[in-house]
């Protein structure tokens, strides 16, 4: 079986339409999961009563950048409006585009409309949009505005196969991901990684452990050494298996999948580990997938028009550039030079990154509460939703749900509070009783009345062991190292006090 482009010739082994089928519709479910999860956080982040009002940002901004520059700087629809409705209608917005995705309605439009506006959130939340995961997830929705079939009702789109270029990218964006984290694992120079060590604390010291991670983390030193060897022979060796034949390529499904499902199932990562694995899909061909029982497709032949072959060139133009910003953003990274500047162009919109995970290993697990009271006595915290703090509470699983206050707590407990000045801000919205930040956590515990007084505590947390466990129940183990930022007070006339610690 053939199918004709043009004047060119493929064999069906060539042939990805069921497996551009297959990413774009769990591309779909991931960008579901990214908007879903804002729906229930980003009034309390940056709305209004927020943590970090997206209006003040903006109008910040606004002062002191032109119309042109402050746009390309926050590239976000929010500029328009930045009230809490508006909030509203774009993540509505994005959670009805994904869905249409997900049923392959329409899906060149709809993967640049989810694209768009889980932009527009990005660009808007400020400390909260600080992770990689969200810049892999704009790269492959940019991506696949070039890939996905032109059509309303496309189908498997025969008459449209994927772009080679746009195949590639995506491709290569799955292999950046893999190959750059293993690079900056050795060029980190962390001892961790060099000594076999830094997966033994890894299950525990990461951002929402699960409790599957709680029993690995139990197995012995020789297991984890050999977690780091596996993560280097994948990271730095197998994944160049998606430039060799497609034998290879096979394989290297497997084993990239196997490695997915294994973190998927230790850690909360959001929705990252679960991109990797649907971009991985892209390895495989329609041939290859034939035999997982999906149909073989005729693809039916369609001349080029003069129109199409513009619009190639036009779109070849757009992904080479991509693909030019990809290396230099990871070799030259910030750098001043002429070579980097469509790095420096196209950094704000996260189309084009460098990546990098776990390059430097985390060596303990801190943890901030937030705590009220009314006398200054005796203190009641609030209660989180998602990340450790009853030590007897098993830890859940919740990706790809992406719970970004906690998942920032996590980053801001491994350095001052200085670095974070959020959390301060978190403890007036507190005092102040704002319901959408009041939202973030699991209850109120002054059911409404907010205390006079808000402080946060900074503990230290280790997995229990096997016959702690068994003895008492608890899953983790804690101790008390002092306050972590100033308290907040309310003074006579209501504004706040922020009282220096000791």
């Amino acid at each position: 079986m053939t199918w004709v482009r043009g004047s060119k010739e493929q064999s069906a082994t060539d042939s990805y339409l069921w497996a551009r089928w297959l990413f774009l519709r769990a591309l779909g479910l991931i960008f579901f999961s990214a908007f879903y999860s804002l729906a229930f956080q980003i009034h309390g982040l940056i709305g209004e009563r927020g943590i970090l009002p997206v209006d003040y940002y903006l109008h910040q901004l606004s002062g002191v950048a032109g119309p042109i520059e402050r746009v390309w700087y926050a590239p976000t629809l929010l500029w328009m409006s930045a009230d809490d409705r508006a909030l509203t209608l774009i993540v509505a917005a994005g959670i009805l585009t994904s869905i249409l995705l997900v049923l392959n309605i329409w899906p060149k439009l709809t993967v640049g409309l989810c694209t768009v506006l889980f932009l527009s959130c990005i660009a808007s939340l400020q400390d909260f949009s600080s992770y990689q995961s969200d810049g892999m997830l704009l790269e492959a929705g940019f991506l696949s505005i070039f890939f996905a079939p032109r059509g309303i009702r496309a189908g498997l789109a025969a008459t449209d196969p994927p772009s080679r270029f746009g195949l590639f990218m995506l491709r290569w964006e799955w292999f950046r991901i893999y190959f750059e984290s293993g690079l900056v694992k050795i060029l980190s120079g962390d001892p961790h990684w060099r000594n076999f060590t830094a997966m033994d604390d890894y299950y525990q010291n990461g951002p929402l452990p699960s409790w599957m991670g709680w029993y690995v983390q139990q197995l012995p030193h020789w297991y984890h050494a050999g977690t780091v060897v596996i993560t280097f022979v994948v990271e730095l060796v197998l994944v160049w298996a998606v430039f060799l034949p497609r034998r290879f390529r096979i394989g290297c499904f497997f084993a990239v999948t196997a490695l997915q499902i294994g973190i998927i199932a230790t850690a909360n990562y959001a929705f990252l580990n679960y991109l990797v694995l649907v971009l991985g899909v892209l390895l495989l061909d329609d041939r290859g997938l034939a035999a997982a029982r999906f149909p073989p497709v005729e693809a039916v032949p369609r001349e080029e028009t003069r129109r199409v072959r513009i619009y190639r060139r036009v779109e070849n133009t757009i992904l080479g550039i991509a693909f030019y910003t990809t290396i230099v953003a990871f070799f030259l990274g910030d750098s001043g030079s002429l070579l980097a500047l469509p790095n420096r162009i196209l950094s704000p919109f996260r189309i084009a990154n460098a990546y990098g995970l776990f390059a430097v290993m985390t060596t303990a697990r801190y943890e901030i509460e937030f705590q009220g009271s009314n006398n200054g006595q005796s203190w009641i915290p609030y209660p989180f939703r998602y990340k450790p703090q009853n030590p007897y509470e098993r830890p859940g699983f919740y990706a790809p749900y992406q719970p970004r206050f906690d998942w920032n707590l996590w980053f801001a407990s491994l350095a001052s509070w200085q670095r974070s000045p959020w959390v301060v801000l978190t403890e007036e919205r507190l005092m102040d009783g704002s319901p959408s930040v009041l939202k973030l956590f699991r209850a109120d515990p002054f059911n409404g009345k907010p205390p006079s007084m808000v402080r946060t505590v900074l503990w230290q947390y280790w997995f229990t062991d096997l016959a702690t466990k068994r003895k008492t129940g608890a899953w983790w183990r804690r101790s008390e190292l002092g306050p972590f930022s100033p308290m907040v007070t309310r003074a006579a006339d209501g504004s706040p006090i922020f009282s220096v610690n000791p």
